[in-house]
């Protein structure tokens, strides 16, 4: 099992759910994760792809620039964070562009019961790498109880092993091994990123099993 292995930082608590934390950082501008815009695989998959755009949930979605580029594809997005002032910057960047995404602010390990099998995606970008890896599993559980079975998992991961995080970073084989038993891999690639991120992201398409 995934939770039996050793991997970067398992075992530091430095409590990245905290929600007055998160806010703080917002609050400072203190947010490198943050480029003004989409991830740039995730663009160049939506200009490729050939699946019918549905449903959609993004974690950990910031201000929400994935969201919008979601949203201009015709997915119907739902965008969740555990920073209310996050949200509100989302709120109004897609107010300025008239997109109709809702937001919700929550911790995104647990999903309200209603949202159970309720989404056709789930776009992972910048959750998976914030979150303590000692709670992997349990976001792992999250996608899986969003998604129905045939759902998609579309995430750009953070390939990188920092000495300290967030991001915390992760591997291929990490990867693998904590989803592969529920998803199956359709897309696996190295996508192209942000000057700083360039190789350091992988992008992979899971379907749930």
């Amino acid at each position: 099992m995934a939770h039996e292995k050793h991997y970067p930082h398992i075992g530091r608590k430095e409590q990245p759910l905290d929600p007055a934390a998160w806010e703080e950082r917002y609050r400072a501008g203190d947010t490198p994760w943050d480029h003004g815009e989409a991830s740039p695989g995730l663009l160049d998959f939506l200009s490729e792809q050939k699946y019918a755009p549905g449903t959609v949930l993004v974690p950990g979605c910031g201000a929400g620039h994935d969201c919008r580029a979601l949203a201009r594809r015709g997915f119907t997005v739902t965008g969740v964070d555990i920073s209310k002032l996050a949200l509100e910057r989302a709120g109004k960047l897609a107010k300025r562009e008239q997109l109709p995404i809702r937001y919700e602010q929550a911790d995104c390990l647990h999903p309200p019961a209603g949202w159970k099998g309720a989404f056709d995606w789930v776009f992972e970008h910048t959750c998976f790498c914030a979150i303590d890896p000692d709670l992997r599993d349990d976001y792992v559980g999250a996608v899986r109880f969003v998604l129905p079975s045939g759902g998609h998992l579309l995430g750009v991961f953070f390939n990188i092993q920092p000495e300290k995080g967030p991001p915390f970073g992760t591997t291929r084989e990490e990867l693998m091994d904590r989803f592969g038993p529920h998803f199956a891999l359709e897309l696996e690639e190295v996508p192209r990123s942000f000057p700083n991120r360039t190789g350091e992201e992988l992008l992979l398409l899971w379907r749930k099993k």
